[in-house]
């Protein structure tokens, strides 16, 4: 099932976007979501889901070197205090070497589509690996 599209972005979400958002953050089934604007029906849709048990790393290698995709990453850390936490990434990765349509279509949909996901914690913007280094994360996190 397809959610309207926004006029402003003309951008529309697949269902399956919400779904397994809320499957990551409710029952904590996923360690990430990879999404994928196809272009040919201008929808936002799931492109990989990440198991608990994937790293960090499993995630970043998700993302292709040369194209945008937009992803939320549950990352676990423990605080100062030793307490158990876990905080809600949002991270729009938008390469250098992606085309200039591509970037402009993520950029302009990005807001919109970040809202149909409750529970975003954190927002990252990255054209580049070193841009969402496990570092930056964890210092984002606190």
């Amino acid at each position: 099932m397809l959610r309207q599209a926004n006029s402003a972005s003309g951008m529309a979400v697949h269902d399956q976007c919400k779904l397994k958002f809320q499957e990551l953050k409710a029952k904590r089934n996923h360690r990430f979501i990879v999404f994928k604007i196809d272009e040919k029906i201008q929808q936002v849709t799931v492109e990989k889901v990440g198991s608990p048990d994937e790293t960090y790393d499993d995630f970043t290698n998700s993302l292709p070197p040369n194209e945008c995709r937009y992803a939320v990453f549950d990352f676990d850390f423990t605080t100062n205090e030793n307490c158990q936490k876990s905080k809600i990434f949002f991270i729009a990765w938008s390469p250098d070497t992606s085309r200039v349509r591509s970037k402009m279509l993520y950029a302009s949909s990005k807001d919109r589509f970040k809202r149909e996901l409750e529970g975003i914690q954190v927002e990252l913007q990255a054209t580049d690996p070193s841009e969402m280094s496990l570092d930056i994360v964890k210092g984002r996190a606190f």
